[in-house]
This record gives structure tokens, sequence and C-alpha cells, in this order.
């Protein structure tokens, strides 16, 4: 996973792409993807307040002529209805992510201190085990896992990340 995100690094793209909500189109974009050779960092679609059009969230990793090139690449889609790339734009952009971690009784505090200190939850708790849930930045979620990693993460799921422009902005 990126180590940052929105345009921070010059190396890691957040791009959206409107689409047709219908069967194939998640087919069509990943192939493309494939056929250039382009590895998708993170990939995240729904259904957008208007129910005839998904939004595709997708981390990019490559430089601005990689970047350029898949744009075009999107735009001659017939299903793509638009495509806005987040280099350089003000934007909130989230991820969520469950951790199942090891949590021995003599660990227990402490797990629930990083819990707390990044803002997460723990939503579920076994004799032997905490679920961990918590939302932010990649960078937050790789710290979080980062030192839960020492008390032994057993399971951890990422959705991707989602990306919103800040203002009046829209996709």
């Amino acid at each position: 996973m990126a180590a940052s995100l929105v345009g921070s690094s010059p190396t890691t793209h957040v791009i959206t792409a409107l689409v047709g909500n219908h069967p194939g189109v998640l087919a069509r974009v990943a192939g493309l993807f494939a056929r250039r050779g382009y590895n998708i960092e993170s990939l995240t679609v729904s259904v957008t307040e208007n129910p005839d059009i998904s939004r595709m969230t997708i981390l990019v990793a490559g430089d601005a002529g990689v970047l350029e090139q898949i744009t075009k690449q999107l735009h001659k889609l017939i299903e793509v209805v638009r495509v806005v790339d987040y280099a350089g734009v003000p934007a909130v952009e989230r991820e969520l992510a469950l951790i199942k971690v090891k949590a021995d009784a003599s660990d227990r505090a402490e797990i629930m201190q990083i819990v707390e200190v990044f803002r997460g939850r723990i939503i579920d708790m076994s004799d032997k085990t905490f679920i961990i849930e918590v939302t932010g930045s990649v960078d937050k979620l790789d710290k979080m896992a980062e030192l839960l990693g020492a008390y032994g993460i057993r399971e951890m799921v990422r959705t991707g990340v989602i990306a919103m422009a800040r203002g009046t902005r829209t996709a």
C-alpha cells in the first residue's frame, strides 16, 4: 500500500472515474490497467447518488506520464462518463480497516490504548483476540498496523481509498 496520498506523493495518484452502473464495467476498467501493465494499489467501487452511475476510486502508482496515459485510456472506454485526477487538489481521503489482533490478557490494556489514540473501536473480542475497526488516511492505518504488529496481527482487511474534493468541486 502506498505511503502517502492525494497529491502529496509524486508517484501515487488518486483517480475517480464515474462509469455506467452495469455488469462488466469493472472488468473492462481493470483489464485496461492490466493490458497496459499498470498496477492498481487499491480500487473501490460503489453506486453514486444516481443509480445509473458508479464511482470508481483508483489508487495508482506512476509518474505524471503514466497518470496522463491512464486518464486518456479511461476516457476511451464508452462506459466512462468522467475522470477526475486528485493530484494537487485539496481532498478528503479515507480508508477503513478491520484488524484482528492477538490479545493476551497481559497485552489488552496496551492494545486498547493504541486503539484509543488512533480513534479506532474494538468491535469484537474473544478470549484470545480483538477485532479493531479504524478509519483514516493510508498513513494512519499503516502506522496503526505497524504498532499492532508487535502483538501479532492474525488477519487484516482494508477497503481501499475513497476520496472527495474539498469545497464545491465535484467529480
